[in-house]
């Protein structure tokens, strides 16, 4: 199965230790000014959503959506995941090119 490249590139930040996932922890990155591109799944809840991107907005940390959480979770080997941080501005600014590309 080949997938896209901005999925290898989350699994390498994981790796690299540069990726935490979960709401709470993301908005305490987010709030901290440690997270530099966060990583949304499509299919949050309305709630989730709505807190993620006031606190994003709030904070101009940059946001992009993902099509669903099976993807987002895979990506960083786990289960599914409805939001991820990436707190490394390298991979942050590679992930924004690749996930604009899309």
């Amino acid at each position: 199965m080949n997938q896209p490249k901005w999925v290898s590139l989350l699994g390498l930040a994981n790796r690299a230790r540069k990726v935490i996932s979960g709401e709470e922890l993301t908005v305490k990155e987010i709030q901290r000014g440690r997270a530099k591109l966060v990583l949304l799944s499509k299919d949050a809840s309305s709630n989730t959503m709505k807190k993620l991107t006031d606190k994003c907005e709030y904070y101009q940390v940059p946001l992009k959506m993902i099509e669903n959480r099976s993807v987002l979770g895979q990506a960083i080997g786990k289960d599914s995941r409805v939001v991820v941080a990436i707190l490394d501005e390298g991979f942050s600014r590679k992930l924004t090119t690749l996930l604009d590309e899309i």
